[in-house]
């Protein structure tokens, strides 16, 4: 049985984009990766992140919002960058021997609760595509940065 590779999925708050990198990761290709996330800044994960997952099958209740100081002596062979490049600062991590981005802003700025659902199933399905880019078939791609 192959190693399998550590990913971090890094965001500002841990509550919702990156919290959802974590679970589709570990849904689509748990066999091969294993997936953690955490926050510049963390918050709460969002319960209409995990309702807006549970549409899909992906169970992410159990999950937690960590900060990245909580990982950072852990080792990560690949860290995913999630974020509004315009809007928020780069988090920095000291591990990984391979990086990847996604330009995505953060849904839970959208004030109205029905915005905000429509904002996540967005959020989540631009997410789903680039993990099944990135990770998917033949394994990590490192030539999106």
């Amino acid at each position: 049985m192959s190693r399998k590779e550590k990913v971090v999925f890094l965001s500002a708050h841990n509550s919702a984009r990156s919290q959802m990198a974590e679970g589709l990761l570990r849904h689509l290709y748990g066999d091969r990766y294993i997936a953690r996330s955490a926050g510049v800044d963390p918050r709460e994960v969002d319960p209409l992140t995990v309702e807006v997952m549970a549409e899909r099958g992906i169970n992410i209740s159990g999950q937690r919002s960590k900060s990245t100081k909580e990982l950072w002596r852990e080792a990560f062979d690949v860290v995913a960058k999630i974020r509004d490049f315009d809007s928020e600062p780069c988090p920095l991590f000291p591990s990984g021997r391979w990086r990847a981005y996604i330009r995505l802003k953060d849904p839970l700025t959208v004030e109205d609760a029905e915005e905000r659902r429509r904002a996540l199933r967005t959020a989540r399905d631009d997410l789903e595509r680039w993990i099944v880019e990135i990770f998917g078939e033949e394994g990590f791609r490192n030539d999106n940065n």
